[in-house]
């Protein structure tokens, strides 16, 4: 339905559509606090503090919808003022990211700029007027409180039905979560999720992506066709060593089919000039062989392991800051994903 005007927001020749109540990929959970959370309300004081507060950022969410409109715009209110971050753009933390089918595959359309907290931005104009389909990716490093669809009066905006095809369930850290992708549709899920034609829902949490039982509670009561589990940037080696079986014996208990990917971390792209890096990074990807093997000698099946030593590539460029993927990394790690998906689905 038509939505109201925001005060101060001009309408003329637009009709605006709140898409609240849409079939939103990426945002799995009913009981939500807010209508663009990640997690339940009932999380809150479950899980802890810091992953509670990034859980509240819309990262991996999207609308898919078709129009004939000639234009069509969009406004949404954001519910931190914070926009961008030193290594990542206000585009790619608190933008919104359009992509339009073109017969063949999904390409790039528009994204928007943001400034300051309430948003409004037309995407595209004077387009003929025929039937399209489109994918808008919501911002990465912030949250959506209102999120609104504008097109030309008299024409329509409608929702594409949920995809029959079980989801990928994303569970890690920063990287997963999007930094540092320059627009949201960047972000190696997103480009995953166009490249298998699957709902991506996207667990990353930035410095928290800690293979805990009490976020993994809520995780395992959903149903996705994999499990894929990318925490060790955020983890030591003890840790890995300590919670990896745990986790995957906790998702065995409610999910026992469901097969699980777990990914070692990605290489610091200066690693080869910091010693200490490239120990820690073997160090991590040990304890976490040496936990697969152990849960596979349990008798666990289904679990599969995804090398990390070049998710970025070999060549240092990967990097926003030696860490984090820029678009290139992104798109180099998305590859190695696509393909150990492909295997493990078929």
């Amino acid at each position: 339905m038509p939505a109201a005007a925001w005060p101060g927001w001009p309408q003329v020749g637009t009709i605006w559509h709140d898409v609240v109540d849409w079939p939103i990929e990426g945002r799995a959970f009913q009981d939500r606090k807010a209508p663009y959370d990640r997690l339940p309300a009932r999380a809150e004081g479950v899980v802890r503090k810091q992953v509670w507060d990034l859980s509240r950022d819309s990262a991996g969410m999207m609308l898919r919808f078709s129009t004939h409109s000639p234009f069509l715009s969009v406004r949404y209110q954001l519910n931190r003022a914070r926009l961008a971050m030193a290594h990542m753009p206000a585009t790619g933390a608190s933008g919104c990211d359009l992509y339009c089918h073109d017969g063949k595959g999904w390409r790039w359309v528009e994204v928007t700029r943001p400034g300051k907290q309430q948003v409004e931005a037309k995407l595209f104009d004077g387009a003929p007027a025929a039937p399209r389909r489109f994918q808008l990716y919501l911002p990465l490093y912030n949250g959506v409180d209102k999120l609104e669809l504008g097109v030309s009066e008299g024409a329509e905006v409608t929702p594409l039905p949920p995809r029959d095809s079980k989801p990928i369930l994303c569970y890690g850290t920063s990287i997963m979560h999007g930094a540092c992708a320059s627009r949201p549709g960047m972000a190696w899920p997103a480009i995953v999720g166009r490249a298998l034609d699957r709902q991506m829902l996207n667990f990353g949490f930035s410095g928290n992506g800690k293979m805990e039982a009490e976020v993994a509670q809520f995780l395992v009561e959903l149903d996705p066709a994999v499990f894929l589990i990318d925490c060790l940037p955020n983890m030591s080696p003890q840790q890995v060593a300590e919670r990896t079986v745990p986790l995957v014996r906790q998702i065995r208990d409610k999910r026992p089919d469901t097969p699980i990917l777990m990914v070692e971390d990605r290489t610091f792209a200066n690693a080869w000039f910091h010693g200490k890096r490239a120990s820690d990074h073997e160090a991590r990807r040990k304890a976490l062989r040496e936990a697969v093997a152990q849960a596979r000698g349990d008798g666990i099946t289904g679990l599969h392991l995804l090398g990390g030593a070049d998710l970025l590539g070999d060549d240092g460029d990967g990097t926003t800051d030696g860490s984090h993927p820029n678009d290139l990394g992104m798109t180099r790690q998305a590859a190695k994903v696509t393909a150990a998906l492909r295997a493990i689905l078929g």
